[in-house]
């Protein structure tokens, strides 16, 4: 397959900068995943690199090739779309035959191709059937099976599981996975999704207002968040944040020490899976539950502090605690992460960034 290289990419809609000097590296066989909110520019990025959209400065090279130029067609690369753009008035074996009948190649060429993607997809019983009478998952699959018959050096996708429901979403994240181990493929996948970021991917890219935040493994990202804004966007439910007051190495919160901080910390994080529950009267800091959430094996209380803070603790899916119920809390210095004024991440569990 291939690496993708990016060098000072560049984006300007007249005067509005969508990406700002992006660069970035892909590995052969790879499956990188672009995360990040709406209007991070995590889709236009993904455009530039199929070539749907024009760069204005930097270079884009694909296994090698400086495709910076070159055409969509001439880049050796395959498009996802979230909408399918699945021809309706096509069978499946039609839809995934198209482009290539239009490009001349060898019939039995073709039937090979289709052959072999209706098998690693599980579409044999369903090449006579036309897009109406597909289900949503299948559909996808179609769509990306007519991206396999190319046999591109990297394939992308554009937010593909947006449309599908719940269950679907996860039945489907896990085919994709499957797929990539079978093909061995260069991927490149966009979502706002940072759940399908952390199950899918080899190295995520987390952007924010065209530039990339950070780059890593997933649990890199996780548990060692570059930006305040990286550590609220990674993981789910997001991470807890507390202004603090330094006094003496400690961080304080309430007038209680939490524990050790750079001098210069301004906020203290720690995901809800990491607070350690108390009965009242125990632990660090004392907290009022507003709200209890139970979503069956895992429950999530929302609680203020005396002070106002407010954070989210997860607790067993059978806990009684509800409004009102007066619970202690404790921030384990091994868990918390600090951030200076500026959104830098100080220190990860202690160590410094």
């Amino acid at each position: 397959m291939a690496e993708v290289r990016l060098a000072g990419v560049n984006k300007f809609y007249g005067a509005a900068q969508a990406l700002h000097s992006v660069s970035l590296t892909i590995a052969d066989g790879e499956f990188a995943v672009f995360v990040g909110p709406s209007g991070c520019g995590k889709s236009t990025l993904l455009r530039s690199i199929a070539g749907l959209e024009e760069i204005s400065d930097g270079s884009i090279h694909i296994a090698n090739r400086d495709v910076t130029r070159a055409a969509p067609s001439d880049r050796d690369v395959a498009m996802v779309f979230q909408s399918y753009a699945l021809y309706p008035h096509m069978t499946v074996r039609e839809n995934m035959d198209f482009g290539m009948k239009v490009n001349n190649f060898p019939e039995a060429d073709r039937k090979r191709r289709i052959a072999e993607a209706a098998r690693i997809l599980q579409l044999e019983p369903y090449l006579e059937r036309k897009p109406a009478h597909l289900s949503g998952g299948q559909r996808q699959r179609v769509a990306i099976g007519r991206a396999i018959v190319k046999e591109p050096k990297v394939f992308l996708f554009d937010e593909p599981l947006s449309n599908l429901d719940a269950k679907l979403r996860v039945q489907m994240r896990v085919e994709l996975e499957a797929l990539h181990r079978d093909l061995k493929a260069t991927m490149i996948y966009v979502t706002h999704d940072q759940v399908e970021a952390m199950t899918m991917a080899d190295k995520i890219v987390v952007l924010n207002a065209g530039r990339i935040e950070q780059v890593g493994a997933p649990m890199d990202l996780y548990n060692r968040p570059a930006t305040e804004f990286v550590a609220g966007f990674i993981g789910a439910p997001a991470m807890n944040f507390l202004t603090v007051e330094m006094r003496g190495g400690q961080a304080m919160v309430d007038g209680v020490a939490l524990g050790p901080a750079p001098a210069d910390t301004v906020k203290l994080g720690i995901r809800p899976e990491h607070v350690t529950l108390r009965p009242a009267g125990e632990g660090q800091l004392a907290a009022t539950v507003s709200i209890c959430e139970t979503l069956g094996g895992d429950a999530y209380l929302y609680v203020r502090l005396e002070g106002g803070q407010t954070l989210v603790v997860r607790a067993e899916g059978d806990t009684t605690l509800d409004h009102g119920a007066v619970v202690g809390l404790d921030l384990p210095a091994p868990r918390q992460h600090h951030f200076g004024a500026d959104g830098r991440t100080l220190a990860s569990g202690g160590v410094a960034a």
